[in-house]
């Protein structure tokens, strides 16, 4: 049993989470202090063993502060900064920074950033967790605020501009530099106001426990193995003599893994965490020698320690391990692994690529010393230590010679907490007094199964000059030397090959630098200065932002202010109850889902009697159990609830197993055993396009003459591009509890879903269901309709027996619920030698999946974006919708929408290249204007698009900031910068008519307070916190009068899902609806008592028999657009945003930086700044993910080969641009929504695009060096491997690609 297990189903402490259970989100992050009170270790209590935990004090969020007592401010200032919106990253994020500050009162913003290493948010974009934490630092940068005010014309509004570099208002500290809260325009407020926070008193912290210092041997034994914890040398050298394949485990952050996730069993288990010997450290005259059980925490302290105080020559191998360690995992694994794990077994992790480097090994049987060389490792995870053998310690020896250096390197798709792709350890030594290789060594991994010295190369090149003829000879050399099987796992085979040339050749220039200072009177060549900053390690910028926005009211008007979310402070405690934090009924079982190995077969037979036998097991669910229909679907009834005789992608749903616990539901979920007989599945695009397998019906949209828009064109151009998809990786999995409430088929279902009314849908009259939603830890459009996949499962095993309960690991999630749409676009443009673009015709194919889902809804919002922002007056798109045998792919934020627009920014970008034009004014020159029409003939007026773009262009101060970029790519040939400005034009409304409805019912009470339901959920956008604002204005009282329970389908029935951007827009009319109708019931009473109270009026009305409750009702006015005639009108209105992005490239690597990032978003009058401002700011970094990091690898078969953190990266803490701007445009009122907003949600997504052709604009300055012009292919997303692959040099010619069709990939383009 693990801690997180404990904590939630023993204690019924919920505020710790499960988000992954692999280690590699944080958001099931404590506190632990192991026997020493001085130290405080943030750890990943999804992976402690419960039995790892005697004598540990252990400090859960729980325990450091709520609502109700009293909040500890590093809970406060993560609520108040407006860091919390879905809130289930929340307590993990408040636990590692309160184990930083109790180990550190005063951390440097260094430190808190790598304190983050460890945790992931997918709402917020990090801005304002950062901001509100820099409070805690060290050193506080002094607050600077630049303040100007533009007053409106016949308002009383005014516009605040303030400069935010260390978060919130300084609470009128900075007035001799003019004061946001003094600047005489009236008062105004920042994001948030420090002098509101609660000062921090380090000494007030909880004292370690004194009973638990002290140490002795423990033995847990349990049903399935027997946890030994010797706590002396000599015994656990005893027992591994009897135990000789006992594991041995420290911080289980290896084993934790294989038991979850590969099945392994381990029936003894010796944890030594607490012998001394394992846990020194003694610097000897070689070098520092660790203790086996140290942690790689620890060690990176000794190390660092050890550079601060050694002669330089002596930690060349320091350096190189301290290089390693610093992007090895994050802090909450680095707290707990170890040495003997993390050396020894773990050969694809980054610490023990440096094997080359031959630190010393001592093993207990009798001691021998080993040396890790190339025959350390025998195989892929086994070394040479024998099964009754005990690692003691590690030995990191000094470098001994002046004349030799050391360097490593790792690359990996993400720099935070990320398994490498390629790393290297390299060391030269000279025959002394001259640049003459005596020894080299070069240690690569992630170019076989095990680490691998190129001796072959090493061997040609000693003896000789260290020139560029040495560099010539080793790069052909390692080119034949470092190959690898074009199907080798974790593909990349192009790229990992030359990484291998590259990273040799950084190394290569940073030993000519530190030649060129050492060695006196000998003829050293020089590095190039244009060639410097290829040996530049990287070293993260504190960041800095800038947040704008315009205040629309008065002083005593909650709306339009930056209002905190109403649930922060409940989410930073951990008090706020999520799905599965509801507390366990009395005789609950969990159920656990069987599914699909196969992509595409008949089910020839499934076995359950050997489940049937495990302990715990109380009954299976399959097709036969389900009463009435088995059919389902968001629109068309084309997937199955259960899988009935075939299965038609890997991860379909066959049944489920119902236990009494969760891990014996797992563990006989994976004891059934199905007989398949496989058919040929369709897996990719291309494979769709040429099998034909299409659903039907094919979109088209056309306006004017494409053909003869061609003819009039002066260039016309096709080319092609790929958008992978993207999984949501909302940090709170898909869950469900089904309560039957036994009498006339009553059930209630706790649901995190975004579509109540559709999981009300199980078969039986909709009015014996009811779904509470009381809010999600996120969702992105992936709760819309896949939710009941999950709940109708759940629901038919409880009508069965009684209340069940089921919360998706992190692996089945990605496995079952299908994602964001891949798609690929196919496009001719004709253009004139202005630029101007006379026709385009563009036809997309999305992967839909093995089901219809929502797929046809988001082709079309991608034809009807397939423009962007751009007038083109001769137009075609055709959508087509490819049937394969994946996952059925669904919705997610921005719907088609930025597949669309990525096209038509793929398109303009190649007119500007092909007619060597800036491409800002390409796209200036097309960019649409008041009153233009778009390709389904929807006029558009109010439009503000140009004065977004003028904005961002003088915000971001672009022909600077060009000017800047021209001279530093002319004056480095390795890293290049790039810049790209980027607008975006999305529709605001449901396609499907019939959606844009909302219904909303307020309560007023006797005592004057008010409860206010609607139809729309809670899943971190601030939907209740803007109800309350809306609410609080129509009916004139404070905020604090209303409370919102939660979603339920008993008090709002037949709710549209809470999506398409549209919830403000639509529950919000409904919400005002519902409140005026109770204000012109309240009218009289107001009249007749003007001086009175709201509660004097409540009861007035309440004693004269007048009702106090009220129901609100609105739909969206005309609206309706028919394909066939290409009329109608879609879209209420358009947001409208533009961005700006810098970032630099690595073109040796393939990494980047984002350095800068400036946005112009057109919210209308935001009915509140801070929340508006976080969904600009969190869209846009999961734009980043889509369009730069995240990957999705699917095998040949069908197999999703990423299911996890540890190998689907999504945006981290380092990732945020280093400086961030948004600006909410002013003076920009929407008659067509609520108190004149706009919606939010969405649109700000694509603006990530401005980073992927920022890079793409960094490639061609460095294609331009090697002689190549004109336009490109360039995917999505532009990872480390696409960007390195892109940017063609003499390294790439020596690494060509296997020919396609020549060999079987390890994954495809899907």
């Amino acid at each position: 049993m693990t801690l997180l297990t404990y904590l939630r189903r023993k204690l019924g402490l919920t505020g710790t989470k499960l988000g992954c259970a692999e280690g590699g989100c944080g958001a099931c992050t404590l506190q632990s202090c192991p026997l020493t009170p001085s130290s405080h270790y943030a750890v990943n209590a999804c992976l402690a063993p419960l039995c790892s935990l005697h004598l540990v004090a252990v400090t859960t969020v729980e325990g450091i502060g709520s609502v109700a007592r009293k909040l500890h401010p590093v809970q406060e200032r993560i609520a108040k900064a407006h860091g919390s919106q879905c809130g289930f990253c929340t307590p993990g994020i408040v636990m590692s920074m309160y184990a930083l500050l109790r180990n550190n009162p005063t951390p440097k913003m260094a430190d808190m950033e790598e304190a983050f290493q460890g945790n992931l948010c997918r709402c917020t974009g990090y801005r304002p967790i950062l901001e509100g934490y820099k409070t805690f630092t060290v050193v506080r940068q002094i607050y600077k605020h630049t303040v100007k005010t533009h007053s409106c014309q016949n308002t009383h509004s005014h516009c605040i501009f303030f400069f935010l570099q260390d978060g919130g208002c300084c609470g009128g500290r900075g007035r001799e530099n003019g004061c946001c809260m003094t600047n005489g325009s009236g008062e105004a407020t920042a994001l948030f106001s420090t002098t509101d926070f609660a000062p921090f008193d380090p000494t007030q912290e909880v004292i370690f426990p004194p009973e638990l210092m002290r140490s002795r041997s423990l033995c847990f034994r349990g049903d399935r193995a027997t946890w030994l914890q010797p706590d002396t040398l000599e015994e656990i050298l005893r027992l591994k003599w009897k135990h000789p394949d006992a594991r041995v485990v420290v911080g289980n952050t290896e084993v934790g893994i294989e038991v979850k996730f590969k099945n392994m069993v381990y029936p003894v288990i010796l944890a030594p965490s607490f012998i001394p010997e394992l846990n020194s450290v003694t610097h000897t005259e070689d070098g520092v020698v660790f203790g086996a059980a140290c942690t790689l925490s620890h060690m990176g302290a000794v190390l660092r320690q050890a550079v601060e105080t050694l002669p330089p020559h002596q930690t060349e191998v320091f350096l190189a391990v301290l290089e390693q360690l610093r992007w090895f995992a994050g802090q909450q694994i680095r707290n707990v692994a170890v040495s003997r794990t993390n050396w020894v077994s773990s050969v694809e992790q980054g610490i023990n690529r440096v094997t080359g480097l031959n630190p010393c090994l001592i093993l207990v049987d009798g001691s021998r010393v080993v040396q890790m060389d190339d025959s350390f490792f025998t195989g892929y995870r086994r070394t040479v230590l024998r099964p009754q053998e005990i690692l003691v310690s590690i030995e990191i020896p000094y470098s001994q010679k002046v004349e030799t250096f050391v360097s490593a390197f790792k690359q990996s798709p993400r720099r935070e907490d990320d398994i490498s792709i390629v790393t290297a350890a390299m060391s030269v030594t000279f025959t002394p007094g001259s640049n003459v290789v005596e020894d080299l060594r070069l240690s690569y991994g992630g170019m076989a199964a095990t680490t691998v010295l190129a001796k072959r190369t090493a061997n040609r090149l000693r003896g000789r000059c260290w020139g560029e003829e040495l560099l010539q000879e080793a790069c052909s050399t390692l080119a034949e030397e470092m190959t690898l099987d074009p199907s080798v796992p974790g593909g990349m085979v192009t790229y990992r090959r030359t990484l291998t040339l590259s990273l040799f050749y950084k190394f290569y220039l940073t030993v000519l630098q530190k030649l060129t200072y050492s060695l006196q009177g000998v003829n050293v060549e020089e590095v190039k200065s244009d060639c410097v900053s290829a040996t530049e390690l990287y070293h993260p910028q504190t960041p800095s932002s800038v947040q704008i926005y315009q205040v629309q009211q008065t002083q005593d008007d909650v709306l339009g202010r930056p209002m905190m979310h109403l649930s922060a402070m409940k989410q930073a405690t951990g008090e706020a109850v999520y799905c599965d934090d509801v507390p366990l009924y009395e005789n609950e079982l969990y159920l656990s889902l069987i599914t699909s190995s196969k992509a595409h077969a008949r089910i020839i037979s499934v076995d359950t009697s050997a489940a049937e036998r495990l302990p715990g097991v109380v009954c299976f669910v399959f097709a036969d159990d389900i009463l009435g229909s088995n059919a389902t679907g968001p629109v068309v009834y084309d997937e199955s609830v259960l899988a009935d005789g075939q299965v038609t992608c890997v991860g379909h749903i066959i049944g489920a197993v119902v236990a009494d616990t969760q891990l014996h539901a797992q563990r006989a979920a994976k004891a059934v055993k199905i007989q398949y007989e496989e058919l040929q599945p369709v897996v990719t695009i291309q494979e769709a396009i040429a099998a034909q397998s299409f659903y039907q019906p094919i979109r088209t949209i056309q306006k004017g003459d494409p053909e003869a828009g061609f003819k009039q064109a002066d260039h016309v151009l096709e080319g092609e591009m790929h958008i992978g998809g993207q999984e949501h990786f909302y940090l709170e999995t898909n869950a469900t509890l089904a309560v039957p409430r036994g009498e006339d088929g009553e059930m209630e279902l706790f649901v995190s879903t975004q579509s109540a009314s559709k999981t009300q849908a199980l078969g039986v009259p909709a009015n014996r269901v009811v779904v509470r939603v009381k809010r999600m830890g996120g969702g992105f459009g992936g709760k819309e309709s896949r939710t009941t996949v999950l709940s109708t499962v759940v629901a038919v095993a409880a009508n069965k027996y009684r209340p069940v309960r089921c919360m998706l690991d992190r692996d089945e999630d990605m496995l079952i619920t299908g994602g964001r749409h891949p798609f690929y676009g196919k496009y001719k443009v004709g253009f004139l030698n202005s630029g101007k673009v006379m026709a385009l015709d563009v036809s997309y194919y999305s992967n839909a999946g093995n089901s219809m889902d929502l797929s046809l809804s988001v082709m079309e919002r991608a034809l009807f974006h397939m423009e962007n922002s751009y007038n083109v007056a001769n137009v075609r798109g055709q959508g087509f919708l490819c049937r394969t045998n994946l996952p059925s792919n669904t919705a997610f934020r921005g719907f088609g929408g930025p597949q669309g627009m990525m096209i038509s920014e793929s398109w303009i970008t190649d007119v500007a290249q092909s007619l060597g034009k800036a491409a800002e004014e390409v796209r200036r020159l097309n960019l649409y204007m008041e009153g233009d029409s778009t390709p389904y003939n929807q006029i558009l007026d109010q439009f503000t698009l140009d004065r977004c773009w003028d904005e961002c262009l003088s915000r971001s101060e672009y022909q600077q900031r060009r000017a800047a970029i021209d001279l530093y790519n002319r004056q480095n040939r390795w890293t290049k910068r790039g810049l790209a400005i980027v607008p975006t034009k999305f529709g605001i409304s449901f396609t499907a008519v019939f959606l844009n409805q909302a219904g909303a019912l307020v309560h007023i009470y006797t005592d004057g307070s008010v409860l206010l339901t609607h139809g729309g959920t809670e899943m971190g956008q601030g939907l209740h916190t803007k109800m309350v604002q809306i609410a609080s204005r129509v009916l004139g009282i404070p905020y604090s009068k209303i409370h919102i329970s939660e979603t339920s389908t008993n008090t709002v029935p037949n709710t549209s899902p809470t999506a398409a951007s549209a919830s403000s827009d639509l529950n919000g009319a409904a919400v005002q609806n519902a409140c005026e109708i109770l204000m012109k019931r309240l009218e009289p009473y107001k009249n007749k008592n003007p001086k009175g109270s709201w509660e004097d009026w409540v009861k007035s009305a309440y004693f004269d028999r007048v009702s106090l409750s009220a129901n609100g009702f609105y739909k969206t006015p005309d609206l309706g657009y028919d394909f066939d005639s290409n009329s109608g009108r879609v879209f209420n209105y358009f947001s409208y945003g533009v961005a700006c992005s810098e970032v630099e490239i690595d073109c040796l690597t393939g990494a980047h930086k984002n350095l800068s990032t400036t946005i112009v978003m057109d919210v209308g009058h935001s009915l509140n700044p801070a929340i508006d401002i976080g969904q600009v700011e969190g869209a846009f970094m999961q734009g980043l993910g889509l369009f730069t990091l995240e990957e999705l690898h699917y095998s040949p078969r069908g197999v999703l080969l990423t299911r996890g953190p540890g190998s689907y990266k999504i945006p981290a803490f380092g990732d945020i641009p280093t400086t961030l701007t948004v600006s909410l445009l002013r003076d920009a009122p929407n008659d067509k929504a609520i108190f004149a907003s706009k919606a939010v949600g969405e649109p700000p997504l694509f603006l990530a695009s401005s980073v992927f052709f920022a890079i793409k604009d960094a490639i061609s300055a460095a294609r331009a060096e090697s002689g190549i012009k004109g336009p490109f292919r360039l995917d999505s997303p532009a990872s480390a491997e696409r960007i390195r692959n892109a940017c063609t040099d003499r390294f790439t010619k020596l690494c060509p690609p296997a020919e396609p069709g020549s060999f079987t990939p390890w994954s495809v383009q899907v």
